[in-house]
């Protein structure tokens, strides 16, 4: 099985932490996920994507920057996740917090439907 994680690609702590959490993600699923910055042209997008079997967005805040590049192509996600409405705070540029990278990766392996 392989799931495509979309991540914004923000300069606030909230979008840091998405990168974070896809670093996270693909450290502890080797092998499971194939990861990339919505900050791509919508055709890389599509074929970076390709046959995944699922799909899931992790979004830094309610601008929903990554869910909304992908409206834009074929794809639709299967998941999507906010890390401000999972209870993180938008900081600017603060720096991203280890419980907070642990709150939003916590969120994708359990609601997500891959809880190791």
């Amino acid at each position: 099985m392989t799931v495509a994680l979309v991540t914004c690609s923000g300069i606030s702590n909230t979008g840091k932490l998405t990168t974070q959490v896809a670093q996270v993600l693909l450290q502890r699923r080797p092998g499971w996920y194939v990861w990339m910055h919505a900050r791509q042209s919508t055709a890389t997008l599509e074929a970076e994507i390709g046959d995944a079997d699922e799909v899931i967005v992790i979004d830094g805040c309610g601008d929903c920057c990554a869910r909304k590049k992908l409206s834009s192509s074929r794809i639709a996600p299967d998941h999507h996740f906010i890390a401000t409405e999972l209870g993180v705070e938008k900081k600017g540029m603060g720096e991203v917090q280890y419980d907070e990278i642990e709150k939003v990766v916590c969120a994708v392996l359990e609601d997500g439907g891959h809880k190791v």
